[in-house]
């Protein structure tokens, strides 16, 4: 059966597909990131630091001398470029905080744009999707990859508008630096929009009648002003920045990204949040399959009907969800990509954990309730509109509170001189715990506020445009140097306190900083000097070097003895 003829003034009114009502909701996805200061997203922290390189590099005596950095044209410039013009407007701190704010949004009004145009409507189970703006890969802090996602999702819309106007030249003409630009952003958002226009193509191809054979020809064909940045593609990443690809369908990690799509601080709640609309995803299918079923298969389709007679006040028949063809079957090409997909993909990992909270949004914006199933609809908003609001609040508090924890661990900068070296080791618990601190790149504040040296940046040829050169630091000078996990859940090249301590180049460093430690994991060294502690963190001066004189609590007689003081 095919989809009904968009039109933004088709239906029948109803509160949720309201202006106001819709519209409040997306401005409401930024509420979360309004108050924290630092954006509380685990690498976002480290970009910060990269940002603040990239623009004071030329006019700092201290940069200079512990990075490099040279533009170059590769697909992961997004903010990189756009806190060029807005950190002369809001500094570069408040930049990032508006664009992080802003990334939520867009992807809601993404989602919202293409709701009406597909379907002419937004369905009842819009606001169950706009959660999904919060999914890992935001909390991650890939920021690159989710403003190209939520650009693409926006630009989605506007392929559908200009196919409903039959603008076809118009599209291919916008359509070519459009695509590009999304590329620049990042490069996943631009396949992303790829594998959406194509499926929107094959719907329009089999509307227009076209031959079974020849609709993805002639789909391929229609979404060619997209394919211009593969040569960017290849120039990019030819030579030595290839990049490594690898780990394919490992299914017991792809299940665990699925779980995992709303991670956040509650290990309950959020796995109870992406079952709940897996189960409404799968009640979408199965309903299709038995309308399949019912179409090619006459008795079943009694059968249903005598159930619905014995459940006349179940309004059985009206409880459905369905699956809008157009949306639908973008939904299907995203999954397919996301079990090809590879965990490694051009030397970027969680390449396939970056597509599973968009996948599950376009399924749920794709499924509608049947004309006339209005009460049954209005329920389903409800039960959005609920589901929103709680984990919305969820995500707000849960922000509170890292942003809280920030800044307990912050001060300590104040303590360390302008231009100096630290060295830093933030306490961390195994990944496979839940919830985890989000400070694995907070020490790179004394990069922002200092314009220090730390260890923690990330040196991947071709993915990013920042070099460490102090090559004094030795291999303590990029991560995952900063990164202290427990022993039986270290990586192999991460770091261990008692090797640390024995071999960092004493002479390289000014500070060793440890963050979110509790005192009795705090180190006893007559050449590192406390100049700062909170609760659970600490400072030192490094006085002068003195190979294999460390020690840590655990080897000192008391464990604990002597501690640190301000």
């Amino acid at each position: 059966m095919r989809d009904p003829v968009p039109s933004p003034v088709s239906f029948e009114p109803a509160w949720w597909n309201d202006s106001r009502y819709v519209w409040g909701l997306v401005l409401l996805c930024g509420v979360p990131l309004v108050w924290p200061s630092l954006p509380p997203i685990t690498d976002a922290l480290g970009h910060l630091a990269r940002y603040h390189i990239e623009l004071a590099i030329d006019t700092s005596p201290y940069l200079k001398h512990y990075f490099a950095f040279e533009w170059a044209l590769i697909g992961n410039l997004g903010v990189d470029l756009l806190v060029v013009p807005l950190s002369h407007v809001f500094g570069l701190q408040l930049s990032v905080k508006l664009i992080a704010l802003a990334i939520p949004v867009l992807t809601a009004a993404g989602l919202l744009l293409v709701a009406r145009e597909a379907y002419g409507r937004v369905p009842p189970t819009f606001a169950f999707a706009l959660p999904l703006a919060y999914g890992f890969p935001f909390q991650f802090g890939f920021l690159n990859h989710t403003l190209s996602m939520a650009f693409a999702l926006l630009a989605f819309a506007l392929w559908l508008r200009l196919a409903r106007a039959r603008r076809f030249g118009l599209r291919a003409a916008l359509f070519v630096p459009l695509a590009a630009l999304i590329w620049l952003t990042h490069v996943f958002g631009w396949a992303a929009l790829g594998l959406l226009c194509f499926a929107a193509e094959l719907v329009r191809q089999r509307d227009a009648g076209c031959r079974w054979f020849l609709i993805p020809v002639k789909a391929g064909l229609s979404v060619l002003p997209l394919a211009p940045p593969i040569l960017l593609m290849l120039l990019w990443r030819s030579g030595d920045v290839r990049g490594m690809t690898g780990d394919w369908f490992d299914f017991e990690t792809k299940h665990l990204w699925v779980i995992e799509t709303l991670r956040d601080r509650w290990r309950t709640f959020d796995i109870a949040s992406v079952y709940l609309l897996l189960a409404l995803l799968l009640f979408g299918i199965v309903l299709w399959l038995t309308d399949t079923i019912r179409r090619v298969w006459p008795a079943f389709d009694r059968a249903l009907a005598a159930v619905a007679r014995c459940l006349p006040r179940v309004g059985l028949p009206g409880w459905r969800l369905r699956f809008g063809r157009l949306l639908g079957i973008a939904t299907l090409l995203l999954v397919v990509a996301y079990v090809m997909l590879p965990r490694i993909l051009l030397g970027s990992a969680y390449a396939d954990m970056r597509l599973t909270p968009y996948a599950i949004a376009i399924g749920l914006i794709a499924l509608r309730p049947p004309a006339g199933a209005r009460r049954f609809a209005g329920l389903v908003a409800l039960a959005g509109l609920a589901f929103f609001a709680v984990r919305m609040s969820a995500t707000t508090w849960s922000f509170l509170r890292y942003d809280r924890a920030y800044q307990r661990q912050l001060p300590a900068i104040d303590h360390i001189a302008r231009g100096a070296r630290v060295l830093v080791l933030v306490n961390l618990p195994c990944n496979r715990h839940w919830v985890t601190t989000r400070m694995d790149h907070l020490g790179s504040q004394a990069i922002v506020r200092k314009d220090a040296f730390v260890n923690g940046q990330w040196v991947m040829p071709g993915a990013q445009l920042l070099t460490i050169t102090y090559a004094a630091a030795g291999r303590f000078a990029r991560d995952p140097t900063q990164l202290l996990r427990p022993e039986e859940c270290r990586a192999r090249n991460e770091p261990t306190l008692p090797d640390t301590l024995a071999h960092f180049p004493r002479d390289a460093f000014d500070y060793f900083w440890l963050i979110d430690m509790p005192p009795e994991r705090w180190v006893h060294d007559p050449g590192l000097l406390p100049i700062w502690h909170a609760k659970r963190g600490i400072l030192y001066r490094v006085l002068h070097p003195q190979p294999g004189s460390a020690t840590i609590p655990s080897e000192t007689p008391n464990g604990s003895e002597p501690r640190a003081t301000k």
